[in-house]
């Protein structure tokens, strides 16, 4: 492999971050991307209107309420690395979409909220970035706002997520006492203050904690004595910081601030370019795939349909694994067994897209595509490889679509086909019908409005829903453990999906005994 190549692809960085909702997920995305040069004004997320809409957040829905309802890609340069940057939705009902995006990324970013500490969506994703030996970094977000006692914070982040935390930085105050936060390596002490709405910060070098310049910058003696017993409990409590004990998941570097004053966010962004692991060997299916290999090789994480709604597009998103890129080259589909070019590939910023003719492994490319990739597809231009596969949730509320307009049927098939596929909705039908009355299952009820707000959006379908009594989708291990029917059998329906597989749907778990 040229040496070109091995330094783009040892400069490569891609992170994802994981948050409960209303942590400031969006808002922090947005000040890496200023800082990083990606966005010449940070904009907050407010969901208001005339407020500016979220770069990450591209679909109308979500600029209209002010959430993250699907993952979106972005690409930063700091320190002479080129980092992809992949936001996730937050809310529990979108988690399949965030679990599938993290087998994309190579590390994680935990972000917390300061009053509320670990909310129950953090420690879910939490647990799957620890299942997929994910190295993660830990931000306490809105020190702005009066919160927990930091101490207590920090016992309770590793408490309840049986994870050990090393703070970098440390805060001096919180809420309306916060004057700064103080880098344990550096022993820089970074004074902050908000006059009029606007940030006013300057950074000080001290000798330590104990430096008396201290009681020049700040005057409130009881917390800077607060601060410094803080301090000498972590200097005992915690020694040497362990880059290894980071890489292996035994230890998380945590670092405090407020990204909505983007205070903090640039201590953040050093630590994560200092630490943050470049792309890591990944299975192919008949062993390890070394992302320095010569071949490319990548797997599909996401499809996206109707990003530009002016050309009724389909993306796919594709996380190249090892090798270089180089659009309009052929590779294999392991799924279909031949070859596909990748015509048309971009780089992508949320919506915003600009060609890719070049990416190395570690990056992400959008593919456009014409029906060849599905979520989970591997490809490769060598030795065949099948990397593992994505989850796949089951559904637990299911419904029928009602009111609806028998000429606009084409349109109603396309539009539920490409949700199926992206994974915002699952299909199930009966096989001596077709798709045409197929029965929709979803995990979170926010999921069917953006069924319904997306048919109305894109595709000008106004429909209602039926609900339906269904609350389980199982599928039989073996052929011959449910009858290929369709029929109704008390509380039992058996259907398939839309790859073809059978599916039993039943009311309440209770009625599996009687299948």
């Amino acid at each position: 492999m040229e040496n070109t190549t091995q330094q783009e692809i040892a400069r490569r960085r891609t992170f994802a971050i994981i948050s409960h909702p209303d942590a400031g997920k969006t808002t922090l995305t947005e000040k890496l991307l200023f800082l990083g040069g990606a966005i010449h004004k940070a904009g907050e997320v407010k969901g208001k209107a005339g407020s500016k809409a979220a770069m990450s957040d591209w679909m109308s829905m979500e600029q209209e309420r002010g959430i993250s309802i699907t993952s979106s890609v972005m690409q930063i340069e700091h320190k002479g690395l080129h980092i992809n940057l992949l936001d996730t939705p937050g809310h529990k009902d979108f988690s399949e979409d965030t679990y599938r995006t993290l087998t994309a990324a190579d590390s994680a970013v935990m972000l917390l909220d300061v009053a509320k500490g670990v909310e129950a969506q953090t420690k879910k994703l939490y647990e799957v970035c620890r299942y997929r030996k994910l190295p993660i970094f830990s931000f306490i977000n809105k020190l702005d706002r009066d919160g927990k006692v930091p101490l207590e914070l920090l016992d309770e982040v590793e408490s309840t997520l049986n994870m050990s935390c090393y703070p970098v930085t440390w805060p001096l105050g919180i809420g309306g006492t916060f004057k700064g936060l103080y880098h344990r390596h550096t022993k820089e002490f970074h004074w902050y203050q908000i006059k009029d709405g606007e940030l006013l910060s300057e950074v000080y070098q001290l000798s330590g904690p104990e430096d008396k310049k201290l009681e020049e910058i700040v005057d409130d003696q009881g917390l800077i004595e607060q601060f410094r017993e803080d301090l000498e409990l972590l200097e005992v409590a915690l020694g040497e910081f362990s880059e290894e004990d980071f890489l292996t998941g035994k230890v998380s570097p945590l670092t405090w601030g407020s990204a909505k004053y983007l205070f903090g966010v640039d201590l953040f962004l050093d630590l994560f370019a200092d630490y943050a692991p470049a792309p890591q060997p990944r299975d192919g299916g008949n062993g390890p795939v070394d992302p320095q290999d010569k071949d490319f090789t990548g797997f599909v994480f996401k499809v996206q349909a109707n990003m530009d709604k002016r050309h009724r597009d389909r993306v796919a998103f594709i996380r190249i694994c090892s090798g270089k890129f180089e659009r309009g080259m052929k590779v294999q589909n392991t799924r279909l067994g031949r070859e596909v070019r990748l015509a048309y590939a971009n780089q992508l910023m949320a919506q915003d897209r600009e060609t890719a003719d070049i990416a190395y492994a570690g990056d992400i490319v959008g593919i456009n595509d014409t029906g060849n990739f599905l979520v989970g597809d591997s490809v490769s231009t060598g030795k065949k490889v099948k990397y593992p596969q994505l989850p796949r949730f089951s559904p637990e509320l299911f419904a029928k679509i009602r009111k609806r307009d028998m000429s606009k049927r084409k349109q109603l098939e396309k539009g539920l086909s490409q949700m199926s596929e992206e994974g915002t909705i699952q299909l199930f039908y009966d096989p001596f019908i077709g798709i045409q009355d197929p029965v929709i299952g979803v995990v979170g009820e926010l999921q069917f409005e953006v069924l319904l707000h997306r048919l109305k959006e894109e595709y000008n379908l106004e429909l209602e829903l039926q609900r339906s009594s269904f609350s389980v989708a199982r599928w039989p291990r073996t052929k011959e453990d449910v009858a290929y029917e369709g029929d109704i059998k008390g509380n039992m329906t058996t259907l398939v999906d839309t790859h073809g597989e059978k599916v039993v749907l039943l009311d309440k778990e209770w009625d599996l005994q009687w299948a």
